[in-house]
């Protein structure tokens, strides 16, 4: 089974995350209707779509980024819940949305789901599919008749790190009260979050060979929630796998116990949704009056820090500049002042240089005369008087 670094982020208390897809059209149309359509009716206090900003360094227009779309509510007890939208650009398989809301408090799973604030709680709105297997998150998923279609399917959902997968296994085929989604009993704020895959009665083999690289096994009737990867810490198959489902209409106590139970471990944060919850923080845009005056506040205060720590800074250069000034006229008054010393003593002279000289004396004294052209002598020819 897939296991957790130990240095990966978690799931903070206070967030609720998911991530789908939309397969119909004008998906910003209908979020923007059911923005405004909620602040009318007073159910959230605002929301806003902040301007695009253009990438750095780009000229003109390029390719479409990303939509972002905020919201702002209260939940029960007052509690403010900032939420932020990112519809990324419209492709052939529809439009992937990421959502992200942070409480002030720790989340309860009670809440009204924040999908409801963005979406609109219509099952003919096609919004509700999972960005790993385009299954609906609002529904029951058949698992397909091909066998090497079933591993595929189930291998993906294994390893979506997003949403909750739950397979569930028919022993026998149910009648219209054993279809009706089994999600519809769980918490608001888990039914936008989980994915219900279920297998015909002859599908148990196939899909627990599926599922054996995950290290779980469906039970025949039973259910299994998926660990996704990498594996929550505290995730043990036995605690996440239920005996028994009746698929009879009643409530499945113990499957809902168990998906209750595995959204409460600290499971690890998706990479991308590390960028995307630090933009929420860092990048949020609405802001009340009170938040606003807050902000500058603190922008403010930091300013002042800054200049203060830069006037700080140009004192001591300017203590240390003065303090080197003095430091080099009390050195070259110490030099000019101070007595000149004795000439330097004449250096004895070296045994060996005044043998060469006398040497040198003895061999001019020794050295033959040269004759001239005359068969003389060096010395000076007689004179020879006219």
């Amino acid at each position: 089974m897939p296991t957790s670094p130990t240095a990966r982020p978690t799931f903070p208390p206070t967030l609720w995350a998911a991530r789908g897809r939309h397969v119909g059209s004008a998906a910003e149309d209908t979020v923007r209707q059911t923005l405004r359509r909620l602040k009318d009716d007073h159910v959230i206090d605002d929301f806003l779509e902040p301007p695009d900003e253009p990438a750095a360094g780009s000229e003109g227009a390029g390719a479409p980024g990303p939509r972002i779309l905020e919201a702002r509510w209260k939940a029960p007890g007052a509690v403010t819940v900032r939420a932020r939208l990112i519809l990324e650009p419209a492709s052939a398989g529809g439009q992937e949305w990421t959502l992200l809301a942070e409480a002030e408090d720790a989340w309860d799973p009670a809440w009204p789901s924040p999908a409801t604030v963005f979406w609109p709680d219509d099952p003919d709105v096609t919004w509700d599919r999972d960005a790993a297997t385009g299954l609906r998150l609002r529904g029951v998923n058949t698992l397909p008749d091909d066998d090497k279609a079933v591993r595929r399917l189930l291998k993906e959902a294994g390893r979506s790190p997003w949403n909750i997968h739950v397979v569930v296994h028919e022993a026998m085929t149910p009648d219209h009260r054993g279809r009706v989604p089994l999600v519809q009993w769980l918490p608001p704020g888990l039914r936008h979050r989980v994915v219900e895959h279920r297998a015909a009665p002859q599908q148990l083999r196939v899909v627990n060979w599926a599922l054996g690289d995950f290290g779980v096994q469906v039970p025949r009737g039973g259910a299994v929630v998926l660990p996704g990867t990498p594996a929550p810490a505290g995730y043990a198959a036995g605690d996440f796998s239920v005996r028994t489902v009746f698929l009879d209409g009643s409530e499945p106590t113990a499957l809902i116990s168990a998906v209750t139970a595995f959204d409460a471990l600290d499971r690890p944060l998706p990479d991308d949704a590390v960028e995307a919850l630090r933009s929420l923080r860092e990048e949020w845009r609405l802001l009340t009056l009170e938040e606003e005056l807050e902000r500058e506040r603190k922008l403010v205060a930091m300013y002042a820090e800054a200049l203060e720590a830069m006037t700080q800074s140009r004192d001591l250069y300017r203590e240390a500049a003065e303090r080197a000034a003095e430091a080099l006229a009390v050195y070259r008054e110490s030099a000019g002042a101070a007595p000149a010393g004795p000439p330097p003593a004449e250096q004895p002279a070296s045994p060996l240089r005044g043998l060469t000289r006398t040497l040198q004396r003895l061999r001019g004294t020794t050295r033959t005369p040269r004759p001239d052209t005359d068969g003389q002598t060096g010395a000076e020819a007689p004179r020879t008087d006219a």
